[in-house]
């Protein structure tokens, strides 16, 4: 029991990462009916920007880590979401009249730019963040050999935070209910007096700043990274959104946490199952639940309750 609840803690803060990444998809597709696919490669530039500045211009700051980090990660946040204003000024918004097809097509030689972009800077080499970056946070022991590392708790109280604040930030600002009203009626919304161009560019900023933040979370969380990580780990969390109910934000976290626990479990009772090398079969698992909820419920788990809202 207690191999279960710890491996049950590590599969919420894995799923915590896919949520924070999927919000990103789920809110541009909930206004623009848009499969971002450059977001995940946005999030492998916040991580690949978060080790070049730890590594360089915070190098200095590594005694205060948790300040380095913090400041860090404003900083990239704010890079990555100009970065994902400016891929919608240029790659999508002259294409928003094209049709379906066109933006996902530009949406795909973002991605693959910025990836290989990332590739040259980085050398196509795995890039390792400072050791033992907040390695000293304080623990917490549940029972026996159940607990949280402090690394943990901070990673799962940032998730919880950024969740529970962009969740009421739609529902309950005007500014959320302009998103909202963006959602089901671009021109309708015109008519109120939205600024329907400056409220898609507030989610281009908002989805992929979630996205930067992601970015430094994870590097800090497992080390070292390569240009290839946002091409795996933001396929991973598009599958989370749509699990959830793609363009629904409690569905998106949802879709996360069922992600991560499941190749947490996997991992760790494959080889009770006769899984000789259960790693392996890691991978496989976001596909099975993709299968399996594209041919029982295709809407994703809640997608049917809120379809159409951001």
């Amino acid at each position: 029991m207690e191999t279960f609840l710890q491996q049950l803690i590590n599969g919420l803060t894995i799923g915590g990462f896919y949520a924070v990444v999927a919000l990103g998809y789920t809110m541009v597709y909930g206004v623009l009916k848009l499969i971002n696919f450059a977001h995940g490669d946005m999030f492998m530039w916040g991580t690949l920007a978060g080790w070049g500045l730890l590594t360089t211009v915070f190098a200095g700051l590594l005694d205060l880590d948790l300040i380095a980090v913090l400041i860090v990660a404003i900083v990239v946040m704010a890079f990555i979401g100009l970065l994902g204003m400016t891929i919608e000024r240029v790659a999508y918004r002259p294409l928003r009249s094209a049709g379906r097809l066109s933006p996902i097509i530009s949406a795909l030689g973002a991605a693959f730019a910025l990836q290989a972009v990332a590739r040259n800077v980085s050398e196509a080499r795995w890039r390792t963040y400072p050791e033992g970056l907040l390695k000293e946070m304080p623990d917490l022991h549940l029972s026996g050999t159940v607990g949280l590392s402090g690394l943990q708790i901070l990673m799962l109280g940032v998730c919880a935070a950024v969740m529970i604040g962009l969740y009421l930030f739609v529902q309950r600002t005007r500014i959320g209910t302009a998103m909202r009203a963006v959602s089901l009626d671009h021109n309708v919304s015109r008519l109120m007096g939205i600024n329907v161009d400056r409220i898609i560019s507030l989610v281009f900023f908002i989805g992929p700043a979630l996205g930067g933040l992601a970015g430094v979370m994870i590097g800090t969380y497992y080390g070292s990274f390569n240009f290839t990580l946002g091409w795996v780990f933001g396929l991973k969390a598009f599958i989370a959104a749509i699990l959830g109910g793609i363009g629904n934000i409690p569905g998106a976290v949802l879709g996360g946490f069922i992600l991560g626990i499941s190749e947490t479990m996997v991992v760790a009772y494959g080889p009770d199952l006769g899984l000789v090398d259960a790693s392996a079969w890691k991978d496989a698992i976001a596909y099975v639940l993709l299968i399996a909820i594209l041919i029982t419920r295709p809407t994703g788990i809640l997608g049917e309750t809120v379809a159409e809202k951001v």
